[in-house]
């Protein structure tokens, strides 16, 4: 397995759904930084199951422990190694799919990939992986706000409800509603549908936005560690995020060259922003921005068709705790993801000077 991401800032993620403990090592974090372990903590707390009702309601406290790297609150320059202790794991849930394939789920490739698979929630391929990234991610995130770095998210569609281009967009008002949206007002109409789906055994899908704003000019190589390729890899490494598109994304499709070129001011700015702050892979100083799209989850509290290891066909049904929808959690993932590779860019780009 590939468990390892960054090039000079790299996270190195372990554990399982229903083990022990998750964790992760941070290699490559400049030494003598000051860390704000509240600020981590936060961040957990935005992932973590059980924060509202359109979410999984499993409670974790998702409480990190660090146990490397860090001396009287400071980074050493060593590895960083930390856990997340499972405390509220229910392996019974799982019982009844031990020997069965959900259907859209990874219990299918994993069986034929590595003979065996780990059924309890998913194992390793459980969302629940995520919360090691969020740590990595805000560590990240701190260093780069130093620097004059911000990355915020938020969810601006489910299913067939979009933020207009109308709207406003209050970036307050995403840790002010469940759904994290940037409007007060199409958010209320989010949570309705969310709650919908979910008294309906269903689930829904839906995309984050994330803009990131401060990023000098160079950060990025221009043919295969693109800085937009490298965001991409990032964001689809998320489960169940299915979809990618940076700046103008696929509605430049519908737009001539005359159109779409950003055309330059004298301070080196550009009067329009399509290319999303990337050109030729390579950062331009302007805000960056990108959408993800989240399919919707496939485990269903519902009766479906499938099949088991012996290729017979059965009905399989969800049982346990899960999200009806992924994109409120993954607000702060997209984000920490984002704060990852634009951390080892920067380090990168300083190493070259």
């Amino acid at each position: 397995m590939s468990n390892s991401f960054g090039k000079l800032f790299t996270i190195t993620t372990f554990g399982e759904s229903h083990g022990l403990a998750i964790g992760g090592i941070i290699d490559g974090f400049p030494a003598n930084f000051e860390i704000d372990f509240d600020f981590i903590q936060t961040e957990l707390d935005r992932r973590k199951p059980g924060q509202s009702s359109i979410v999984t309601q499993r409670k974790e406290a998702d409480e990190v422990k660090f146990l490397s790297g860090i001396f009287e609150g400071k980074s050493t320059g060593a590895p960083i190694a930390f856990m997340i202790e499972n405390t509220n794991a229910k392996s019974n849930d799982y019982v009844h799919i031990k020997d069965v394939y959900r259907p859209s789920h990874a219990d299918f490739t994993y069986q034929k990939k590595y003979g065996f698979r780990d059924h309890r929630g998913g194992g390793r391929s459980s969302a629940r992986e995520t919360a090691s990234r969020v740590v990595a991610g805000a560590m990240a995130k701190q260093f780069l706000r130093k620097k004059g770095i911000e990355i915020i998210a938020y969810v601006d569609q489910v299913g067939n409800i979009r933020i207009p281009a109308s709207a406003k967009i209050d970036f307050l008002e995403i840790e002010k509603n469940p759904v994290r949206c940037a409007n007060a007002e199409v958010s209320l109409e989010m949570e309705k549908l969310i709650s919908e789906t979910k008294k309906n055994g269903d689930t829904v899908g839906g995309s984050v936005f994330c803009t990131i704003s401060g990023v000098p000019v160079g950060l990025g190589e221009p043919v295969f560690d693109r800085l937009e390729a490298e965001l991409g890899k990032a964001m689809l490494s998320i489960n169940a995020a299915k979809g990618f598109e940076i700046g103008s994304g696929f509605a430049g499709i519908e737009e001539f060259g005359s159109q779409h070129n950003d055309v330059f001011n004298i301070d080196e700015t550009t009067k329009t922003n399509n290319s999303g702050g990337v050109q030729g892979g390579i950062s331009n100083g302007m805000p960056i921005y990108f959408r993800t799209a989240f399919k919707p989850i496939a485990t269903l509290i519902q009766k479906q068709e499938s099949i088991n290891h012996a290729n017979e066909n059965v009905i399989v049904e969800g049982k346990g705790r899960h999200d009806p929808c992924v994109v409120p959690r993954a607000v702060p993932i997209v984000e920490a993801m984002s704060a990852i590779v634009i951390l080892d860019f920067y380090l990168r780009n300083n190493a070259m000077k």
